[in-house]
């Protein structure tokens, strides 16, 4: 990079050519950002990185003004400028916009390639003094470059296929253009929630709009046909928009049906085609009827003369006509067909109603047209009819229509007393029921109707009781809604009165594998009553749940123990699932189904919900030392997080004051191991002053030198706060956590990890500045040799207590007095702290220059764990801060920290790397610095311009702006 930047030595070319390298550098890490055709852009990046070096080793030689030389540089300047434009554009335009582009784009990315490849081939290598590596490395990225195609990606391809494909066959149908909308969201990574991709429809058509002022007519003519493919989603178009463009079409056509015309007409068939193709005389057949035609022999029946079927074409424009023909006719037929249902004549009705629902089965958009012209409020008015054959269409077209979408389903509930109407044919002939629960069933499949059915009076009992009918597809329609609308109280409280509850557990009895697995999810999903929890085991259905734990299938076994979670929260249900002995197959399901994450999160609740339930010390501490071994076991994470998200965190608080020493121990080490893992807010919630003084005693009496350790442990992750501070001061609790400090140099495992959460403990100390200072005081010294001597994650606590007592310093460092009277009488000058500038003292102002503490944290910078590094670079950035600036970088230059943060630019760790750079753009605003330190630094921070997060890259390539190797203007920011 230097060589690159730095002034050249050779004249106004050398610098062009510099200024053209810098450009290709900017090009290449830009291509990272983009949106779309990323394969693409990381294939052009790779050529440009081949260019780099070589350009860079010409820009070494006294290279004189050439027309060759210009010819390189005036089409590299022109590409790299198309480069940069595409590359913008690609990371700012909407992204629809972009994909819809994504085969063009290519095609430029292609053409730059081949363009760059031309101007390398202008290169005079032959009057060059480069080595034949060099010269052999032209000829190979020249040959590479030139023969390079770029394609856009496979699944923008298969995207655009169908689009193409749904413009060519006037595919209108909604959900077509939904499971496209839905591709698209998914290829472009934008989220398929409903507003997300309305707002980016909206962004796209504004491309198109600004395509248009660009006067890019052959564009806008191919987007608007795809926005009006797209515009069929539910998401692209509210339903006001869709009624008001139906109306506006509708009322333009009239009120009477066109006859055909006759060129609709098969001259074979004598019926109106649907798939027209055109032979080389100009005369149109239906496609089936002239392929058969021709099959059996015959000649073209209008000329007589040999035809075959390779000769046939289709007739798009007849073929459109045709169907905008059946289109207008449709839609006016539907329009008129209302007044006809209103009729007294019960023939006409159903004549009507059959030919209603032949419509809404034909296609989507008939559907579409028939709840915008709002039947539904009359086919609903219709089931009040006294007859039997009308309520079974009626039933069977609003079936059809709610097949249609939760729009649909919400349009036939929001209609007063519909679903009452519909729940009233469940209790009619066997047809009729059959009907009702099939169209019951669609609109369950809707959560914002799922209550409302539920709430129906005499609902659920008919179901429960149709649920047991003889005619299989009832039947389970009849549970399907049953499990569908659980999910209420309400619901469950009716369902239990209908003896919902016996048949369930009849049916995991006796039922198939697919019938017990649908049971048992109903059971662990139902919010069940304390009443309704307890009348489910007085009818046994534990015995049922347990024998679903041996089957083979993962999801049956999910399902059980599901259920079991859900039942064994009322604590009588627990203790006799542990008196019926659960946890033995809990267990063995835990430890042998490794392999299932979801099973064992599922398994660990519900151990954790009965050992909450059980009395028995024996029990509880099986299953706590159970717990303790998960939590150390490979899948360790999972079991931590399901027990923090649990009570536990309530549970093991009472279970550490246990009056069983070996519960007491157990819990206080599960208890260890959850506290990292576990809600701040659930902690502070459930963690009092009385807790405090337990932790404590533990650590002072307890033989057990694990349980001493991870009491330790618990109060060094207890979430950092000024009342938890004065808890542990109060009950005297930073002589007994200082006094293990000692232990130091302990080869003991044990003693080490004791040592370690010490340090941590007392992060409580230092958190602020009171009226403990001068307890507080005496454990410096302590914490600075800690940083020398302790393990990488001691000197990370060590350093953490350092910094938040130096965050304090400035402000407790005393000003100097004043003298007063005769100045050759006064006491001796006080030396000021180069920092602070005032008096500091160990004592009362914990500054790290007095503790002799910035020798061993720069050292800390070099240990080979991210977290040490960090907290020793945070204490060290105390000394900078605000007005400290000067002082304090002119003391870390002093103990040689500057060089050291530089190299953790190289740290794994992003969040170290953001700390450094900022932590050095402020050092480099001070001249003398960026002179000494600039140059070691800069090509770490062009490393990370290329391989950190976009965050990273723009800090670096702001500081690298400060190094003058960077203009202000580049595209990094």
């Amino acid at each position: 990079m230097p060589d690159v930047i730095s002034a050249s030595a050779f004249g106004p070319f050398a610098d062009l050519l510099s200024s053209i390298i810098e450009s290709i550098i900017e090009v290449v890490l830009s291509t990272k950002n983009v949106f779309i055709e990323k394969k693409s852009f990381a294939e052009l990046s790779a050529y440009l990185n081949r260019i780099v070096p070589l350009l860079k080793e010409f820009n070494r030689k006294n290279i004189t003004d050439s027309k060759s030389w210009e010819n390189v540089l005036e089409i590299l300047n022109r590409q790299i400028v198309d480069a940069r434009q595409l590359i913008s554009d690609c990371s700012k335009k909407n992204k629809v916009y972009l994909l819809m582009s994504c085969r063009s784009i290519a095609k430029r990315i292609e053409n730059i390639t081949r363009e760059i490849s031309r101007a390398l081939t202008c290169i005079p290598l032959a009057s060059l003094d480069v080595s034949s590596g060099i010269k052999e490395e032209i000829v190979q990225l020249i040959d590479s470059m030139r023969t390079a195609e770029f394609r856009a990606a496979i699944a923008e391809e298969e995207i655009l296929e169908k689009i193409e494909s749904g413009i060519q066959q006037r595919n209108v149908d909604r959900s077509y253009a939904n499971n496209l909308l839905v591709l698209i969201a998914e290829a472009v990574g934008v989220s398929t929630e409903s507003s997300a991709l309305r707002r980016e429809f909206e962004e796209f058509k504004s491309e198109i709009d600004n395509a248009r002022l660009r006067k890019d007519q052959a564009e806008a003519l191919q987007m608007d046909q795809i926005i009006a493919l797209l515009e069929r989603a539910d998401a692209a178009t509210s339903r006001q928009e869709k009624e008001k463009k139906y109306f506006t079409k509708r009322k333009s056509l009239g009120s009477q049906p066109l006859e055909p015309l006759l060129s609709f007409y098969c001259p074979i068939t004598r019926d109106v085609m649907t798939d027209p193709v055109e032979t080389p005389s100009g005369h149109t057949f239906e496609r089936s009827a002239i392929e058969k035609w021709l099959a059996e022999g015959n000649l073209c029946p209008m000329t007589s003369t040999p035809l075959n079927n390779t000769m046939l074409r289709p007739n798009k424009t007849l073929r459109q006509s045709i169907e905008e023909w059946k289109d207008r006719n449709t839609m006016i037929t539907i329009a008129s067909m209302k007044l006809k249902l209103s009729s007294t004549g019960e023939e006409e009705v159903l004549n009507c109603l059959e030919q209603l629902r032949d419509l809404c089965e034909q296609r989507e958009i008939h559907r579409e047209w028939v709840i915008m012209e709002d039947y539904i409020p009359i086919l609903i008015k219709l089931l009040g009819s006294k007859s039997r054959d009308i309520r079974n269409l009626v039933l069977e077209v609003l079936c059809v229509l709610a097949k249609d979408g939760d729009d649909a389903k919400e349009r036939i509930a929001e209609v007063d007393k519909s679903l009452e109407s519909i729940v009233h044919s469940l209790g009619r002939r066997i047809g009729e029921r059959k009907s009702s629960v099939a169209l019951l069933l669609e609109l369950s499949n809707c959560k914002s109707v799922q209550e409302s059915i539920g709430k129906v009076q005499g609902c659920i009992l008919l179901l429960v009781t149709m649920s047991t009918c003889d005619d299989n597809k009832a039947a389970k329609d009849a549970r399907d809604i049953l499990e569908n609308i659980s999910f209420s109280d309400d619901n469950v409280i009716l369902m239990a009165k209908a003896n919902y509850f016996k048949y369930l557990l009849q049916r995991l009895s006796s039922g198939c594998s697919d019938v017990k697995l649908r049971m048992a999810k109903t059971l662990g999903e139902m919010e069940l009553t304390d009443h309704n929890k307890s009348c489910l085991f007085e009818e046994g259905v534990l015995h049922s749940l347990l024998s679903l734990l041996s089957h083979g299938e993962i999801e049956v076994k999910q399902a059980s123990v599901k259920a079991l979670l859900n039942l064994s929260s009322l604590p009588k249900n627990g203790q006799e699932m542990i008196r019926q002995g659960v946890m033995r197959p809990l267990l063995d399901t835990l430890y042998r189904h490794s392999s299932s994450q979801s099973l064992r999160e599922l398994v660990a609740a519900t151990i954790t919900s009965l050992a909450f339930s059980s009395a028995n010390s024996e029990t509880q501490q099986s299953i706590l030392q159970a717990f303790y071994a998960m939590c150390k076991s490979p899948f360790a994470a999972s079991v931590k997080a399901k027990l923090a998200q649990s009570s536990a965190v309530q549970v093991l608080v009472q279970f550490c004051e246990h009056g069983n020493s070996d519960v007491r121990s157990d819990a206080v080490k599960l208890f260890c191991c959850l506290i990292e893992n576990a809600d701040e807010a659930v902690i502070q919630e459930h963690v009092e002053q009385r807790f405090i003084e337990t932790l404590l005693k533990i650590i002072k009496t307890s033989q057990d030198e694990e349980e001493i350790a991870s009491a330790m442990g618990i109060i060094s992750n207890l979430p950092k706060s000024p009342q938890l501070s004065e808890w542990l001061f109060a009950a005297e609790g930073l002589p007994i956590i200082f006094s293990f400090l000692p232990d130091i140099k302990h080869k003991n495992p044990c003693k080490l990890q004791l040592v370690e959460n010490a340090a941590g403990a007392l992060c409580h100390f230092t958190l602020s500045i009171n009226q403990q200072t001068q307890k507080i005081a005496g454990i410096v010294p302590n914490l600075v040799r800690l940083l020398d001597v302790g393990t990488s994650l001691t000197k990370e606590r060590a350093a953490i207590s350092l910094a938040q007592l130096s965050e304090n310093s400035q402000t407790l460092s005393r000003p100097i007095p004043k003298r007063r009277g005769l100045w050759c009488f006064s006491a001796a000058q006080v030396e000021l702290c180069p920092v602070h500038r005032g008096i500091c003292t160990l004592e009362t102002s914990f500054c790290l220059i007095e503790a002799g503490a910035v020798g061993p944290l720069v050292r800390v910078l070099a240990d080979p764990d991210p977290g040490a590094c960090e907290a020793s670079l945070d204490a060290l950035l105390t000394l900078i801060r605000d007005e400290k600036l000067q002082n304090g970088a002119k003391v870390l230059a002093e103990e040689n920290a500057i060089p050291s943060m530089i190299k953790l630019l190289d740290s794994p760790s992003p969040r170290l790397q953001q700390k450094v750079l900022n932590s050095l753009e402020r050092i480099f605003r001070l001249l003398e610095y960026k002179q000494k330190y600039g140059s070691s630094a800069q090509m770490p921070l062009v490393d990370l311009t290329q391989r950190g997060s976009s965050n990273i890259k723009s800090l670096a390539a702001k500081v690298l702006a400060q190094l003058n190797v960077l203009h202000d203007q580049s595209s990094y920011f």
